[in-house]
Protein backbone atom coordinates (compact mmCIF):
# COMPACT_ATOMS: atom_id res chain seq x y z
CA UNK A 1 0.00 0.00 0.00
CA UNK A 2 1.20 3.43 -1.01
CA UNK A 3 0.91 5.87 1.57
CA UNK A 4 2.18 9.53 0.54
CA UNK A 5 3.53 11.67 3.87
CA UNK A 6 4.09 15.19 4.68
CA UNK A 7 6.17 16.59 7.06
CA UNK A 8 7.90 19.63 8.02
CA UNK A 9 7.33 20.91 4.33
CA UNK A 10 9.71 17.66 3.03
CA UNK A 11 7.47 15.08 1.36
CA UNK A 12 8.68 11.39 1.93
CA UNK A 13 7.28 8.78 -0.36
CA UNK A 14 6.82 5.00 1.32
CA UNK A 15 5.72 2.24 -0.46
CA UNK A 16 4.63 -1.36 1.72
CA UNK A 17 6.76 -4.65 0.69
CA UNK A 18 3.72 -6.55 1.63
CA UNK A 19 0.66 -8.05 -0.82
CA UNK A 20 -3.16 -6.68 -0.27
CA UNK A 21 -5.06 -9.35 1.92
CA UNK A 22 -8.11 -9.47 -0.62
CA UNK A 23 -10.64 -6.94 0.85
CA UNK A 24 -7.97 -4.11 0.85
CA UNK A 25 -8.28 -1.00 -0.99
CA UNK A 26 -4.76 -1.84 -2.72
CA UNK A 27 -4.55 -1.57 -6.54
CA UNK A 28 -1.66 -4.28 -6.26
CA UNK A 29 -1.41 -7.46 -8.26
CA UNK A 30 -1.57 -10.47 -6.99
CA UNK A 31 1.00 -12.56 -5.90
CA UNK A 32 2.98 -15.09 -8.06
CA UNK A 33 2.05 -18.73 -7.24
CA UNK A 34 5.47 -20.48 -5.40
CA UNK A 35 7.50 -23.04 -7.22
CA UNK A 36 6.73 -26.95 -4.73
CA UNK A 37 10.60 -27.84 -3.92
CA UNK A 38 11.43 -30.42 -1.85
CA UNK A 39 12.74 -30.02 1.55
CA UNK A 40 15.77 -31.91 1.28
CA UNK A 41 16.99 -29.71 -1.73
CA UNK A 42 16.31 -26.32 0.10
CA UNK A 43 18.74 -27.12 3.25
CA UNK A 44 21.14 -27.75 0.35
CA UNK A 45 21.27 -24.61 -1.24
CA UNK A 46 20.91 -23.00 2.47
CA UNK A 47 23.84 -24.59 3.41
CA UNK A 48 26.25 -23.64 -0.16
CA UNK A 49 25.06 -20.08 0.38
CA UNK A 50 26.32 -20.12 3.72
CA UNK A 51 29.38 -21.44 2.80
CA UNK A 52 29.97 -19.08 0.14
CA UNK A 53 29.43 -16.12 2.38
CA UNK A 54 31.85 -17.49 4.72
CA UNK A 55 34.76 -17.79 1.81
CA UNK A 56 33.75 -13.80 0.47
CA UNK A 57 33.53 -12.59 3.97
CA UNK A 58 37.07 -14.14 4.41
CA UNK A 59 38.56 -12.56 1.03
CA UNK A 60 36.87 -9.26 1.79
CA UNK A 61 38.58 -8.94 4.97
CA UNK A 62 41.97 -9.84 3.88
CA UNK A 63 41.58 -7.77 0.68
CA UNK A 64 40.60 -5.02 3.13
CA UNK A 65 43.51 -5.61 5.18
CA UNK A 66 45.94 -5.66 2.31
CA UNK A 67 44.62 -2.13 1.31
CA UNK A 68 44.61 -0.65 4.67
CA UNK A 69 47.92 -2.06 5.38
CA UNK A 70 49.78 -0.59 2.19
CA UNK A 71 48.07 2.59 1.37
CA UNK A 72 50.10 4.70 3.08
CA UNK A 73 53.50 2.96 1.25
CA UNK A 74 51.04 3.61 -2.21
CA UNK A 75 50.49 6.81 -1.58
CA UNK A 76 54.39 7.85 -0.96
CA UNK A 77 55.06 5.64 -4.08
CA UNK A 78 53.11 7.79 -5.81
CA UNK A 79 54.25 11.18 -4.32
CA UNK A 80 57.89 9.91 -4.74
CA UNK A 81 56.97 9.62 -8.56
CA UNK A 82 55.19 12.81 -9.05
CA UNK A 83 57.89 14.79 -7.21
CA UNK A 84 60.55 12.95 -9.62
CA UNK A 85 58.48 13.84 -12.76
CA UNK A 86 58.17 17.52 -11.99
CA UNK A 87 61.97 17.42 -11.11
CA UNK A 88 62.82 16.40 -14.07
CA UNK A 89 60.42 17.69 -16.34
CA UNK A 90 61.37 21.91 -14.32
CA UNK A 91 64.75 21.05 -15.53
CA UNK A 92 63.63 19.85 -18.57
CA UNK A 93 61.53 23.06 -19.36
CA UNK A 94 63.99 25.49 -17.85
CA UNK A 95 66.30 24.16 -20.21
CA UNK A 96 63.49 24.79 -23.18
CA UNK A 97 63.01 27.92 -21.32
CA UNK A 98 67.23 28.79 -21.71
CA UNK A 99 67.35 27.78 -24.93
CA UNK A 100 64.10 29.97 -26.31
CA UNK A 101 64.73 33.01 -24.71
CA UNK A 102 67.34 34.89 -26.97
CA UNK A 103 69.70 36.35 -25.29
CA UNK A 104 71.89 38.65 -26.28
CA UNK A 105 76.33 38.76 -26.08
CA UNK A 106 78.76 42.18 -25.80
CA UNK A 107 80.33 42.76 -28.97
CA UNK A 108 80.22 46.35 -29.71
CA UNK A 109 83.57 46.04 -29.65
CA UNK A 110 83.81 44.00 -32.73
CA UNK A 111 81.01 46.32 -34.60
CA UNK A 112 82.90 49.66 -34.01
CA UNK A 113 86.28 47.68 -35.46
CA UNK A 114 83.82 46.65 -38.46
CA UNK A 115 82.49 50.43 -38.84
CA UNK A 116 85.41 52.19 -37.75
CA UNK A 117 86.44 53.14 -41.21
CA UNK A 118 82.73 54.45 -42.44
CA UNK A 119 82.57 56.12 -38.71
CA UNK A 120 86.34 58.05 -39.58
CA UNK A 121 85.40 59.24 -43.09
CA UNK A 122 81.66 60.05 -42.70
CA UNK A 123 81.91 63.45 -44.53
CA UNK A 124 78.17 64.28 -43.31
CA UNK A 125 77.88 68.05 -42.33
CA UNK A 126 77.79 67.45 -38.14
CA UNK A 127 74.81 68.16 -36.05
CA UNK A 128 74.66 72.12 -34.78
CA UNK A 129 74.28 71.68 -30.93
CA UNK A 130 71.99 74.76 -30.95
CA UNK A 131 69.98 73.11 -33.09
CA UNK A 132 69.52 69.57 -31.69
CA UNK A 133 66.33 70.46 -29.47
CA UNK A 134 63.51 71.17 -31.98
CA UNK A 135 60.44 70.77 -30.18
CA UNK A 136 59.26 73.84 -28.37
CA UNK A 137 55.83 74.50 -26.29
CA UNK A 138 54.37 77.32 -25.50
CA UNK A 139 53.82 77.40 -21.52
CA UNK A 140 50.33 77.67 -19.50
CA UNK A 141 50.92 79.20 -16.32
CA UNK A 142 48.74 78.39 -13.57
CA UNK A 143 46.23 81.43 -12.67
CA UNK A 144 45.92 82.27 -10.09
CA UNK A 145 50.02 81.46 -8.94
CA UNK A 146 49.43 79.89 -5.53
CA UNK A 147 52.89 81.07 -4.36
CA UNK A 148 50.99 83.72 -2.17
CA UNK A 149 48.61 81.62 -1.01
CA UNK A 150 50.85 79.39 0.03
CA UNK A 151 52.04 81.64 2.59
CA UNK A 152 48.16 81.78 4.15
CA UNK A 153 47.52 78.62 3.77
CA UNK A 154 49.74 76.60 5.92
CA UNK A 155 49.11 76.15 9.19
CA UNK A 156 44.95 76.90 8.45
CA UNK A 157 44.50 73.48 9.05
CA UNK A 158 40.45 73.20 10.81
CA UNK A 159 41.96 71.59 14.65
CA UNK A 160 45.40 73.01 14.10
CA UNK A 161 46.82 75.84 16.87
CA UNK A 162 48.00 79.09 15.07
CA UNK A 163 51.41 79.01 16.32
CA UNK A 164 53.86 76.17 15.90
CA UNK A 165 52.81 73.00 17.05
CA UNK A 166 56.71 71.53 17.86
CA UNK A 167 59.46 70.88 16.19
CA UNK A 168 61.20 68.46 13.51
CA UNK A 169 63.83 66.53 13.05
CA UNK A 170 64.20 63.88 9.91
CA UNK A 171 67.37 62.03 8.79
CA UNK A 172 68.21 62.54 5.21
CA UNK A 173 69.86 58.99 4.47
CA UNK A 174 71.61 57.73 1.04
CA UNK A 175 73.24 59.80 -1.93
CA UNK A 176 73.23 63.23 -2.72
CA UNK A 177 69.71 63.47 -4.43
CA UNK A 178 68.75 60.97 -2.27
CA UNK A 179 69.65 63.36 0.40
CA UNK A 180 67.93 66.25 -1.32
CA UNK A 181 64.46 64.23 -2.03
CA UNK A 182 63.95 64.28 1.98
CA UNK A 183 65.24 67.66 2.22
CA UNK A 184 62.16 69.05 0.00
CA UNK A 185 60.07 66.07 1.80
CA UNK A 186 60.75 66.99 5.20
CA UNK A 187 60.10 71.07 4.43
CA UNK A 188 56.46 69.86 3.00
CA UNK A 189 55.89 67.49 6.17
CA UNK A 190 56.44 70.44 8.26
CA UNK A 191 54.57 72.36 5.98
CA UNK A 192 51.76 69.94 6.91
CA UNK A 193 52.36 69.57 10.84
CA UNK A 194 52.48 73.93 10.99
CA UNK A 195 55.89 72.10 12.58
CA UNK A 196 59.40 74.14 12.97
CA UNK A 197 62.02 72.03 11.05
CA UNK A 198 65.45 71.67 12.06
CA UNK A 199 68.22 71.38 9.74
CA UNK A 200 68.37 67.84 8.77
CA UNK A 201 70.77 65.71 9.54
CA UNK A 202 72.37 63.17 7.18
CA UNK A 203 73.07 59.59 7.82
CA UNK A 204 76.35 57.79 7.14
CA UNK A 205 75.70 55.31 4.70
CA UNK A 206 77.58 52.37 3.93
CA UNK A 207 78.07 52.79 0.69
CA UNK A 208 78.57 56.44 -0.76
CA UNK A 209 81.01 56.76 3.06
CA UNK A 210 80.48 60.38 3.25
CA UNK A 211 80.50 62.01 6.50
CA UNK A 212 79.32 65.57 5.38
CA UNK A 213 76.83 67.20 7.08
CA UNK A 214 74.16 69.84 5.52
CA UNK A 215 75.95 73.08 6.24
CA UNK A 216 79.25 71.33 3.89
CA UNK A 217 77.04 70.86 0.66
CA UNK A 218 74.10 73.36 1.28
CA UNK A 219 73.89 77.27 1.69
CA UNK A 220 72.50 76.82 5.48
CA UNK A 221 71.77 80.69 5.92
CA UNK A 222 70.53 80.81 2.36
CA UNK A 223 68.32 77.81 2.75
CA UNK A 224 67.10 79.33 5.84
CA UNK A 225 66.18 82.45 4.60
CA UNK A 226 64.56 81.34 1.74
CA UNK A 227 61.90 79.41 3.47
CA UNK A 228 60.95 82.37 5.80
CA UNK A 229 57.30 82.91 5.69
CA UNK A 230 56.71 79.16 4.65
CA UNK A 231 58.32 77.41 6.86
CA UNK A 232 60.20 77.95 9.60
CA UNK A 233 63.58 76.31 10.23
CA UNK A 234 66.20 76.30 12.57
CA UNK A 235 69.55 74.68 13.09
CA UNK A 236 69.10 73.27 16.06
CA UNK A 237 66.49 72.40 19.03
CA UNK A 238 66.83 75.32 21.40
CA UNK A 239 68.47 74.26 24.85
CA UNK A 240 65.71 74.25 27.14
CA UNK A 241 64.10 71.58 24.91
CA UNK A 242 66.98 69.11 24.15
CA UNK A 243 67.95 69.52 27.59
CA UNK A 244 64.81 67.93 28.71
CA UNK A 245 66.25 64.85 26.58
CA UNK A 246 69.62 65.04 27.99
CA UNK A 247 70.96 66.51 25.08
CA UNK A 248 70.79 63.08 23.35
CA UNK A 249 68.94 63.29 20.10
CA UNK A 250 68.15 59.56 20.43
CA UNK A 251 65.97 59.95 23.21
CA UNK A 252 63.41 62.45 21.42
CA UNK A 253 60.26 60.34 20.16
CA UNK A 254 61.21 58.62 17.21
CA UNK A 255 58.46 57.80 14.90
CA UNK A 256 58.32 55.64 11.62
CA UNK A 257 56.55 56.74 8.77
CA UNK A 258 55.36 53.87 5.90
CA UNK A 259 56.79 55.07 2.73
CA UNK A 260 54.96 56.92 0.59
CA UNK A 261 52.10 58.13 3.29
CA UNK A 262 49.70 60.98 1.98
CA UNK A 263 48.67 64.58 3.92
CA UNK A 264 45.78 63.02 5.62
CA UNK A 265 47.91 60.34 7.91
CA UNK A 266 50.55 63.14 8.88
CA UNK A 267 47.44 65.57 10.32
CA UNK A 268 45.78 62.28 11.65
CA UNK A 269 48.80 59.83 12.99
CA UNK A 270 52.00 62.38 13.69
CA UNK A 271 50.36 66.00 14.40
CA UNK A 272 49.07 64.40 18.10
CA UNK A 273 52.25 63.50 18.97
CA UNK A 274 53.80 66.37 17.72
CA UNK A 275 51.49 68.52 19.63
CA UNK A 276 51.63 66.25 23.25
CA UNK A 277 55.30 65.59 22.89
CA UNK A 278 56.75 69.04 21.26
CA UNK A 279 59.03 67.40 19.48
CA UNK A 280 59.37 64.57 16.83
CA UNK A 281 62.04 62.42 15.26
CA UNK A 282 61.26 60.57 12.01
CA UNK A 283 64.14 58.45 10.48
CA UNK A 284 64.47 57.09 7.92
CA UNK A 285 62.71 59.54 6.24
CA UNK A 286 63.50 58.46 2.23
CA UNK A 287 60.32 59.19 0.21
CA UNK A 288 58.03 58.99 3.37
CA UNK A 289 55.68 61.97 1.91
CA UNK A 290 53.39 60.59 -1.14
CA UNK A 291 53.58 62.69 -4.31
CA UNK A 292 49.78 63.37 -4.29
CA UNK A 293 49.60 66.31 -1.84
CA UNK A 294 47.19 69.65 -2.01
CA UNK A 295 48.85 72.42 -4.37
CA UNK A 296 50.16 74.53 -1.67
CA UNK A 297 52.31 71.81 -0.17
CA UNK A 298 53.70 71.10 -3.60
CA UNK A 299 54.70 74.24 -3.90
CA UNK A 300 57.03 74.01 -0.75
CA UNK A 301 58.86 71.21 -2.75
CA UNK A 302 59.51 73.41 -5.54
CA UNK A 303 60.49 76.66 -3.41
CA UNK A 304 62.93 74.21 -1.65
CA UNK A 305 64.51 71.82 -4.40
CA UNK A 306 65.21 75.10 -6.85
CA UNK A 307 65.62 77.93 -4.82
CA UNK A 308 66.24 77.32 -1.00
CA UNK A 309 68.64 74.47 -1.81
CA UNK A 310 71.81 76.46 -3.02
CA UNK A 311 75.07 74.33 -2.76
CA UNK A 312 77.55 75.63 -0.43
CA UNK A 313 80.39 78.49 -1.51
CA UNK A 314 83.06 75.92 -1.70
CA UNK A 315 81.18 73.84 -4.29
CA UNK A 316 79.55 76.67 -6.04
CA UNK A 317 82.90 78.59 -6.60
CA UNK A 318 84.17 75.54 -8.18
CA UNK A 319 81.77 74.93 -10.22
CA UNK A 320 81.33 77.81 -11.75
CA UNK A 321 85.14 77.07 -12.57
CA UNK A 322 84.12 73.94 -14.06
CA UNK A 323 81.59 75.45 -16.13
CA UNK A 324 83.40 78.28 -17.56
CA UNK A 325 86.59 76.06 -18.48
CA UNK A 326 83.98 73.47 -21.16
CA UNK A 327 82.42 76.90 -22.40
CA UNK A 328 86.47 78.11 -22.59
CA UNK A 329 86.67 74.55 -24.44
CA UNK A 330 83.65 74.70 -26.85
CA UNK A 331 85.00 76.96 -28.81
CA UNK A 332 84.28 75.57 -32.13
CA UNK A 333 80.90 74.80 -30.82
CA UNK A 334 79.61 78.03 -30.14
CA UNK A 335 80.53 77.66 -26.21
CA UNK A 336 77.81 74.94 -25.95
CA UNK A 337 78.89 70.98 -24.74
CA UNK A 338 77.50 67.64 -24.38
CA UNK A 339 77.40 66.26 -20.80
CA UNK A 340 77.18 62.27 -20.23
CA UNK A 341 76.43 60.51 -16.92
CA UNK A 342 78.38 57.34 -17.30
CA UNK A 343 77.07 54.47 -14.84
CA UNK A 344 80.31 52.07 -15.52
CA UNK A 345 82.05 52.21 -12.17
CA UNK A 346 83.12 48.65 -10.73
CA UNK A 347 80.60 47.90 -8.47
CA UNK A 348 77.22 49.04 -11.23
CA UNK A 349 79.23 46.66 -13.45
CA UNK A 350 79.07 44.12 -10.87
CA UNK A 351 75.75 44.87 -8.96
CA UNK A 352 74.01 44.37 -12.95
CA UNK A 353 75.71 40.96 -13.37
CA UNK A 354 76.51 42.02 -16.91
CA UNK A 355 79.09 40.27 -18.85
CA UNK A 356 81.58 42.17 -21.56
CA UNK A 357 84.75 41.82 -23.39
CA UNK A 358 86.99 40.65 -20.30
CA UNK A 359 86.47 37.24 -20.65
CA UNK A 360 86.85 34.72 -17.25
CA UNK A 361 89.44 36.93 -15.81
CA UNK A 362 86.29 39.63 -16.25
CA UNK A 363 84.03 36.90 -14.70
CA UNK A 364 86.15 36.40 -11.68
CA UNK A 365 86.95 39.72 -10.84
CA UNK A 366 83.34 40.59 -11.16
CA UNK A 367 82.29 37.23 -8.59
CA UNK A 368 84.87 38.42 -6.34
CA UNK A 369 83.18 41.72 -6.02
CA UNK A 370 80.29 40.47 -5.60
CA UNK A 371 81.12 38.24 -2.94
CA UNK A 372 82.82 41.33 -0.71
CA UNK A 373 80.17 43.66 -1.72
CA UNK A 374 76.63 41.34 -1.26
CA UNK A 375 77.42 38.61 0.48
CA UNK A 376 74.97 35.27 -0.70
CA UNK A 377 73.33 37.92 -2.50
CA UNK A 378 73.97 36.37 -5.91
CA UNK A 379 73.91 32.51 -5.76
CA UNK A 380 72.58 31.34 -9.18
CA UNK A 381 74.53 29.47 -11.06
CA UNK A 382 73.39 30.64 -14.76
CA UNK A 383 74.34 34.30 -14.40
CA UNK A 384 75.94 34.05 -17.78
CA UNK A 385 71.92 33.37 -19.18
CA UNK A 386 71.29 36.24 -16.93
CA UNK A 387 74.18 38.53 -18.33
CA UNK A 388 72.75 37.84 -21.54
CA UNK A 389 68.73 38.89 -20.76
CA UNK A 390 69.67 41.75 -18.83
CA UNK A 391 71.53 43.05 -21.66
CA UNK A 392 68.21 42.28 -24.40
CA UNK A 393 66.48 43.90 -22.00
CA UNK A 394 68.19 46.88 -22.01
CA UNK A 395 69.59 46.26 -18.12
CA UNK A 396 73.43 46.72 -18.65
CA UNK A 397 75.03 49.72 -17.89
CA UNK A 398 76.48 51.10 -21.36
CA UNK A 399 80.37 50.78 -22.00
CA UNK A 400 81.84 54.33 -23.02
CA UNK A 401 82.57 52.71 -26.64
CA UNK A 402 78.73 52.12 -26.91
CA UNK A 403 77.97 55.70 -25.65
CA UNK A 404 80.55 56.86 -27.81
CA UNK A 405 78.80 55.30 -31.25
CA UNK A 406 75.60 56.31 -29.98
CA UNK A 407 76.81 59.90 -30.35
CA UNK A 408 78.44 59.76 -33.62
CA UNK A 409 75.60 58.09 -34.71
CA UNK A 410 73.10 60.85 -33.81
CA UNK A 411 75.38 63.14 -35.85
CA UNK A 412 77.71 64.89 -33.43
CA UNK A 413 80.66 65.70 -34.94
CA UNK A 414 84.52 65.09 -33.27
CA UNK A 415 84.67 68.51 -32.70
CA UNK A 416 81.97 68.41 -29.97
CA UNK A 417 83.39 68.87 -26.83
CA UNK A 418 81.80 65.94 -23.86
CA UNK A 419 81.72 66.19 -19.76
CA UNK A 420 82.10 62.94 -18.50
CA UNK A 421 80.12 62.92 -14.91
CA UNK A 422 81.48 59.74 -13.51
CA UNK A 423 82.68 57.83 -10.53
CA UNK A 424 86.26 55.39 -10.77
CA UNK A 425 85.70 53.89 -14.29
CA UNK A 426 85.96 50.31 -14.30
CA UNK A 427 89.55 49.83 -16.14
CA UNK A 428 89.26 53.12 -16.55
CA UNK A 429 92.23 53.12 -19.35
CA UNK A 430 90.96 50.36 -21.35
CA UNK A 431 87.25 51.03 -21.82
CA UNK A 432 87.63 55.13 -22.19
CA UNK A 433 90.10 54.92 -25.18
CA UNK A 434 86.88 54.55 -27.90
CA UNK A 435 85.53 56.88 -26.75
CA UNK A 436 88.30 59.43 -26.39
CA UNK A 437 89.34 58.08 -30.06
CA UNK A 438 85.72 59.32 -31.30
CA UNK A 439 85.92 62.53 -28.95
CA UNK A 440 89.27 64.02 -28.35
CA UNK A 441 87.67 66.88 -26.76
CA UNK A 442 86.94 64.63 -23.46
CA UNK A 443 86.71 66.04 -19.82
CA UNK A 444 86.02 65.15 -16.41
CA UNK A 445 86.47 67.13 -13.14
CA UNK A 446 89.73 65.65 -12.63
CA UNK A 447 91.24 66.81 -16.39
CA UNK A 448 89.45 70.68 -15.95
CA UNK A 449 90.70 71.10 -11.94
CA UNK A 450 93.73 71.25 -10.64
CA UNK A 451 94.89 68.89 -8.21
CA UNK A 452 95.26 71.67 -5.79
CA UNK A 453 91.68 72.83 -5.95
CA UNK A 454 90.07 69.23 -5.78
CA UNK A 455 92.04 68.11 -2.63
CA UNK A 456 89.43 69.50 -0.61
CA UNK A 457 86.74 67.46 -2.19
CA UNK A 458 88.29 64.25 -1.91
CA UNK A 459 87.14 61.53 -0.27
CA UNK A 460 83.61 63.19 -0.07
CA UNK A 461 81.58 61.30 -2.72
CA UNK A 462 78.34 63.77 -2.26
CA UNK A 463 80.78 67.16 -2.80
CA UNK A 464 82.19 65.36 -5.59
CA UNK A 465 78.53 64.62 -7.29
CA UNK A 466 77.40 68.14 -6.46
CA UNK A 467 80.06 69.30 -9.14
CA UNK A 468 79.28 67.41 -11.89
CA UNK A 469 75.46 68.01 -11.16
CA UNK A 470 76.37 71.82 -12.10
CA UNK A 471 78.23 71.18 -14.86
CA UNK A 472 75.77 68.62 -16.12
CA UNK A 473 73.37 71.47 -15.41
CA UNK A 474 74.35 73.76 -17.66
CA UNK A 475 75.12 71.66 -20.50
CA UNK A 476 73.32 72.20 -24.08
CA UNK A 477 72.79 68.02 -23.95
CA UNK A 478 72.77 65.74 -21.16
CA UNK A 479 73.10 62.24 -21.67
CA UNK A 480 71.80 59.73 -19.30
CA UNK A 481 73.01 56.02 -19.69
CA UNK A 482 71.52 54.06 -16.27
CA UNK A 483 68.45 55.81 -14.65
CA UNK A 484 69.03 56.29 -10.82
CA UNK A 485 68.31 59.38 -8.44
CA UNK A 486 71.07 61.80 -9.86
CA UNK A 487 69.69 62.13 -13.80
CA UNK A 488 66.22 62.45 -12.35
CA UNK A 489 66.80 65.19 -10.34
CA UNK A 490 68.79 66.70 -13.50
CA UNK A 491 65.79 66.05 -15.81
CA UNK A 492 63.93 67.90 -13.81
CA UNK A 493 65.90 70.63 -12.99
CA UNK A 494 66.46 71.53 -16.46
CA UNK A 495 62.96 71.35 -16.86
CA UNK A 496 62.52 73.96 -14.89
CA UNK A 497 65.38 75.97 -16.29
CA UNK A 498 64.56 75.30 -19.89
CA UNK A 499 61.26 76.16 -20.42
CA UNK A 500 59.89 72.30 -19.90
CA UNK A 501 62.46 70.88 -21.85
CA UNK A 502 64.75 68.67 -20.62
CA UNK A 503 67.27 68.71 -23.40
CA UNK A 504 68.33 65.09 -22.33
CA UNK A 505 69.18 62.16 -24.60
CA UNK A 506 67.56 58.96 -22.71
CA UNK A 507 68.91 55.85 -25.10
CA UNK A 508 66.35 53.20 -25.93
CA UNK A 509 68.84 50.36 -24.60
CA UNK A 510 66.85 47.73 -26.07
CA UNK A 511 67.00 49.46 -29.83
CA UNK A 512 70.49 49.84 -28.88
CA UNK A 513 71.31 46.82 -27.97
CA UNK A 514 69.89 45.26 -31.20
CA UNK A 515 72.07 47.44 -33.44
CA UNK A 516 74.87 46.74 -31.56
CA UNK A 517 74.28 42.76 -31.86
CA UNK A 518 73.66 43.10 -35.31
CA UNK A 519 76.90 42.24 -36.97
CA UNK A 520 76.21 42.93 -40.65
CA UNK A 521 74.69 46.26 -40.31
CA UNK A 522 76.12 49.47 -42.20
CA UNK A 523 76.91 52.88 -40.82
CA UNK A 524 74.08 54.42 -42.54
CA UNK A 525 71.16 51.71 -40.92
CA UNK A 526 73.26 52.18 -37.48
CA UNK A 527 72.73 55.89 -38.21
CA UNK A 528 69.30 56.27 -39.47
CA UNK A 529 68.26 54.59 -35.94
CA UNK A 530 70.38 56.83 -33.44
CA UNK A 531 69.02 59.78 -35.60
CA UNK A 532 65.13 58.05 -34.41
CA UNK A 533 66.32 58.02 -31.02
CA UNK A 534 67.30 61.26 -30.89
CA UNK A 535 64.31 62.71 -32.60
CA UNK A 536 61.97 60.34 -29.55
CA UNK A 537 64.80 62.01 -26.84
CA UNK A 538 63.38 65.19 -28.46
CA UNK A 539 60.02 64.93 -28.00
CA UNK A 540 59.38 62.91 -24.99
CA UNK A 541 61.79 65.60 -23.33
CA UNK A 542 58.76 68.25 -23.81
CA UNK A 543 56.44 65.67 -22.46
CA UNK A 544 54.27 67.27 -19.44
CA UNK A 545 52.34 64.66 -17.22
CA UNK A 546 48.63 65.40 -16.94
CA UNK A 547 48.18 66.87 -13.46
CA UNK A 548 44.61 67.38 -12.10
CA UNK A 549 43.90 67.50 -8.62
CA UNK A 550 45.37 65.14 -6.15
CA UNK A 551 46.24 62.32 -8.94
CA UNK A 552 49.63 63.08 -9.62
CA UNK A 553 51.50 59.53 -10.56
CA UNK A 554 54.57 60.95 -11.70
CA UNK A 555 57.90 62.47 -9.37
CA UNK A 556 57.23 66.06 -9.15
CA UNK A 557 61.20 66.03 -8.61
CA UNK A 558 61.84 64.33 -12.42
CA UNK A 559 58.68 66.39 -13.41
CA UNK A 560 58.02 69.63 -12.14
CA UNK A 561 55.38 71.25 -14.33
CA UNK A 562 53.21 72.57 -13.97
CA UNK A 563 53.04 73.23 -10.19
CA UNK A 564 56.70 74.59 -10.35
CA UNK A 565 56.37 76.59 -13.42
CA UNK A 566 54.23 79.16 -11.52
CA UNK A 567 57.26 79.96 -9.12
CA UNK A 568 59.46 80.90 -12.49
CA UNK A 569 56.52 83.42 -13.55
CA UNK A 570 56.14 84.82 -9.75
CA UNK A 571 60.20 85.38 -9.70
CA UNK A 572 59.96 86.92 -13.43
CA UNK A 573 57.32 89.27 -12.27
CA UNK A 574 59.11 90.57 -8.75
CA UNK A 575 62.60 91.15 -11.27
CA UNK A 576 63.95 88.03 -9.37
CA UNK A 577 66.69 86.17 -12.13
CA UNK A 578 68.60 83.39 -10.30
CA UNK A 579 72.01 83.94 -12.51
CA UNK A 580 75.13 81.93 -11.79
CA UNK A 581 77.94 84.51 -12.77
CA UNK A 582 80.00 83.19 -15.45
CA UNK A 583 83.65 84.32 -14.80
CA UNK A 584 84.58 86.19 -17.91
CA UNK A 585 82.38 88.78 -19.17
CA UNK A 586 83.42 87.38 -22.95
CA UNK A 587 82.04 83.72 -22.29
CA UNK A 588 78.79 85.22 -21.13
CA UNK A 589 78.50 87.00 -24.82
CA UNK A 590 79.36 83.73 -25.99
CA UNK A 591 76.67 81.63 -23.22
CA UNK A 592 74.10 83.05 -22.64
CA UNK A 593 73.72 83.92 -19.01
CA UNK A 594 73.39 80.67 -16.77
CA UNK A 595 71.12 79.79 -14.18
CA UNK A 596 72.23 79.00 -11.16
CA UNK A 597 70.50 77.59 -7.91
CA UNK A 598 72.03 74.28 -8.01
Amino acid sequence: MAINTIMKNKTYNVVSSEGSGGDGNSSSPPSSPRRQTSGFSQCRRRLRSKVQLQYFRKDSLAAGIFVRRNIQFLLLLFFLYFSGLMMCVGRFSDFLRHSREPIAIYKSHVLLEKLWHDIETDNSTALELSSVWQFKRRMKVQKPCPVLAARRRLGSVEGMSSGPAGYLIVEANGGLNQQRSAICNAVAVAGILNAVLVIPSFGYNSVWKDPSEFRDIYDEDHFIATLEGYVKVVAELPDELISKYDHNITNIPHLRVEAWAPAKHYLGEVYPVLQEQGVIRIAPFANRLAMNVPSHIQLLRCITNYRALRFSAPITTLAQKLVNRMIERSSMTGGKYVSVHLRFEEDMVAFSSCLYDGGDAEKSEMHSFREKGWKGKFKRKDLDFVAGRNRIDGKCPLTPLEVGMMLRGMGFGSNTSIYLASGKIYKGEQHLAPLLKMFPLLYTKESLATSDELAPFQGYSSRLAALDYTVCLFSEVFVTTHGGNFPHFLMGHRRFLFNGHAKTIRPDKRMLVGLLENMTISWKDFKDGMEAMLLESDRKGMMIPRVRKFNRKNSIYTFPLPECDCLQSHDSSRGINHTLKVLDPQLEATRGRVPVSD
